[in-house]
């Protein structure tokens, strides 16, 4: 079966199998930033953006994608510099494997809550989770990058 849909704002039309998941298309389309652990949607590794929303890629149906927009990191570049660079300073990041998956995520909370409370924060982010890290470094660089441009 053939699905057209944007990737990072770039058309592309793919032939697929129907049980593929979005995780499987987007690896074959050699987009590395996307990770897969569990496979089961329980822990935001595989995180892209489907219209701004994020989802996980492993347990989605590719087929679904059809004539939507898919955003995976490299397609929100600059603003992953800065929110990567706040989590730098804030020690929030150790081994980067669940980076790509959390940023994608921390982004699209940015665009959808207007000044959150850490509670909102922890709720927005349930299911994305950082096996290094106690979140304390992740809260302090979202708290500073959800303050930056407004």
């Amino acid at each position: 079966m053939k699905i057209n849909f944007s990737i990072n704002n770039s058309a592309k039309s793919i032939e697929i199998n129907p049980s593929e998941t979005l995780y499987e298309v987007l690896n074959k389309c050699g987009f590395s930033s996307v990770k897969k652990a569990c496979g089961t949607s329980s822990c935001g590794i595989c995180t892209v953006l489907l219209d701004g929303k994020p989802i996980p890629s492993c347990s989605y149906l590719a087929a679904k994608v059809d004539q939507h927009n898919i955003t995976t990191i490299e397609g929100v570049q600059q603003e992953a510099e800065l929110l990567g660079d706040l989590m730098n300073r804030e020690g929030a990041v150790q081994c980067g494997f669940c980076t790509p998956g959390f940023l994608l995520t921390i982004i699209a909370m940015k665009k959808e809550l207007v000044n959150p409370d850490i509670q909102q924060i922890k709720n927005y982010l349930v299911g994305n989770l950082c096996r290094c890290t106690g979140y304390e470094g992740q809260l302090r660089a979202i708290r500073r990058y959800m303050e930056v441009g407004r």
